[in-house]
C-alpha cells in the first residue's frame, strides 16, 4: 500500500506511476472518488454522533429537571422529553445508517488500494519488458565453435550424469516437475551451502521459513493481485503455497514495531517454491528452467526508508559476489517498469548466459519495495523523533536452484562430456573437479 496523503495531496503522482507501468490511470481515478465518498461519509457520522451525544446529554439533565419539578412544571418537562426521546430514536437510525456507509465506503477504498501497484522509481526505464537497460556484462561467453564441439543443453548433460530426471518426475507429478538425483541433488546442496555460508558472512540471519501461509501475509507481500494467477491456493484450509520465501520473511514482523537500532534486520530464507505458470504454456516446456515447484535461497532486508536506495545496491553486489564465485558470464540490467511487480518499485535482474539458446536467461533479482509491503503488513519503526513509521522491505534472491543448475551444466561442460566444477562448489562436492557421465564414472 502507498501512503495514502500522496492520493490526497499529489494523485498524479500515482496515475503517472501507474502509465509507466503500462496500467489504466481509471484505478487510482476510481480510488479518489472512494476516497473523497468515504471521508464525506465520516464526517457526517461523525457529525450525527456528535449530535447524538449532545442529544443524550440534554435528555439526561431533562430527566434531571424533572425529578426536581412540581406538579404544574412536570407535564411539559415530560412532553418536552418525548420529544427528544423521538428525536433520539430517529438520530439513532440515522447513525447507524450513517455507519453502515462509511464501514461500506472504508472497505471498498480498501478493496480499491489493493489494485494499486507501488509507485514506481523516477530511475527505472520505462516500458515493457524489453525496455530494461543493461548495468554491466561480467565475462565473456564460450565460443564453443572456435573449441572445436557443439554444447549439449541441460536436460542432455543432467540426464547423462545422472542429474536430472524428468520423465519419472512426469510419471509421478505432471509435467514441470524434476527429480535431482546424484549429482543432481549435492550440486543442489552445494549452492545452498555456498549461498548460505557467503549470507551468513555478509551478516544475514539464517531462516527456515514455512513454505504454506495465511491469506494476509500473501496479500500483504502483494502476490494477491496481478500475480495470484501462478499462485497455489488450498481452499480447504485457506492457505497458500509461497512462490518465494520473501512471503514468510516479510510477514515474520507483521504488526510489530522494530527497534530503530536494530535496523537493518537482514535474513536469508532457503525454501521450496511453488507457481503455477499459467500463461507460459509452450514456454521452456523442455528440461528445468520453467517448473511448478523449485527451491531458492532468498535475502531479505528491513530497513530504514531512507536507507532502502543503499540496501538496495548491497543486495545486488552480494548476488553478484555469488555469481562472481560460480565463474559464469552474466549481465546485471535495470527491469523495465512494465515488468516490475506489484511491489517492486525498482528491481535489478542477473541474467546468465545460456550457450545452447544463445542468450542471458534470468537467474536472480533484487527489488526495493519501499514501504509499500510494510504498509500493508503494518511493519514499524520509531524515527529519531519517536513518531511510529513504516519500515522499508528489500528482497534479492542468492540462488534459484533449477535457473543456476542449468546455467553450470551449459557454461561449464567439455567435449568429453564431463562439467567442471567451479572452485568456489568444490569443497561441498568432495574436492571433484568434474561432473562425470554415468558411462566414466
Amino acid at each position: 500500500m502507498i501512503d495514502p496523503r500522496i492520493l490526497r495531496t499529489a494523485p498524479e503522482r500515482l496515475r503517472e506511476s501507474q502509465l509507466r507501468r503500462g496500467l489504466p490511470e481509471g484505478t487510482v481515478i476510481e480510488l479518489e472518488k472512494l476516497d473523497a465518498e468515504h471521508r464525506e461519509a465520516l464526517h457526517k457520522y461523525e457529525e450525527l454522533r456528535s449530535q447524538q451525544k449532545r442529544l443524550s446529554k440534554d435528555i439526561g439533565k431533562l430527566k434531571g429537571r424533572i425529578k426536581k419539578s412540581g406538579s404544574k412544571e412536570r407535564p411539559v418537562l415530560e412532553q418536552e422529553s418525548e420529544s427528544l426521546l423521538a428525536s433520539a430514536g430517529e438520530l439513532a437510525e440515522a447513525v447507524k445508517v450513517a455507519e453502515q456507509r462509511a464501514d461500506r465506503l472504508g472497505a471498498e477504498v480498501e478493496d480499491a488500494w489493493l489494485t494499486i501497484d507501488n509507485l514506481v522509481d523516477p530511475q527505472a526505464p520505462v516500458g515493457d519488458e524489453d525496455a530494461f537497460r543493461v548495468i554491466t556484462e561480467v565475462g565473456t561467453p564460450r565460443d564453443f565453435g572456435a573449441e572445436g564441439f557443439t554444447p549439449l543443453d541441460h536436460l542432455q548433460l543432467g540426464e547423462a550424469i545422472g542429474a536430472i530426471d524428468v520423465e519419472r518426475a512426469a510419471k509421478v507429478s505432471g509435467s514441470r516437475f524434476y527429480y535431482l538425483v546424484g549429482d543432481g541433488a549435492l550440486l543442489e546442496l552445494a549452492l545452498l551451502n555456498l549461498a548460505m555460508n557467503l549470507a551468513h558472512k555478509n551478516g544475514l540471519r539464517p531462516v527456515l521459513p514455512p513454505a504454506l501461509v495465511k491469506p494476509a501475509a500473501m496479500a500483504g507481500t502483494g502476490f494477491l493481485g496481478q500475480a495470484a494467477e501462478n499462485v497455489y491456493h488450498l481452499a480447504d484450509d485457506d492457505m497458500y503455497l509461497v512462490g518465494t520465501a520473501e512471503v514468510p520473511l516479510a510477514s515474520m514482523h507483521a504488526d510489530e514495531i522494530l527497534d530503530r537500532s536494530a535496523l537493518p534486520l537482514r535474513y536469508v530464507g532457503y525454501s521450496p517454491c511453488f507457481r503455477r505458470e499459467a500463461g507460459s504454456h509452450g514456454k521452456d516446456t523442455r528440461g528445468i528452467i520453467r517448473v511448478h515447484q523449485f527451491d531458492k535461497v532468498e535475502m531479505f532486508t528491513f530497513c530504514e526508508p531512507e536507507e532502502a536506495e543503499r540496501e538496495h545496491s548491497k543486495l545486488l553486489g552480494w548476488e553478484r559476489e555469488f555469481m562472481d564465485r560460480l565463474e559464469l558470464p552474466y549481465r546485471v540490467i535495470d527491469v523495465a517498469t512494465g515488468d516490475l511487480g506489484a511491489s517492486a518499485a525498482r528491481k535489478f535482474d542477473i541474467e546468465a548466459w545460456i550457450p545452447t539458446q544463445g542468450r542471458y536467461r534470468e537467474v536472480t533479482s533484487t527489488s526495493n519495495c519501499t514501504t509499500f509491503q510494510s504498509r500493508r503488513l503494518a511493519i514499524r519503526y520509531r524515527d529519531e523523533e519517536g513518531r511510529v513509521a513504516p519500515v522499508a522491505t528489500l528482497n534479492g534472491t542468492l540462488v534459484a536452484m533449477p535457473r543456476v543448475i542449468v546455467a553450470l551444466l551449459e557454461n561449464h561442460q567439455t567435449a568429453d562430456g564431463r562439467v567442471a566444477i567451479p572452485k568456489a562448489l568444490r569443497p561441498f562436492l568432495s574436492d571433484r573437479a568434474y561432473l562425470t557421465p554415468l558411462q566414466q564414472q
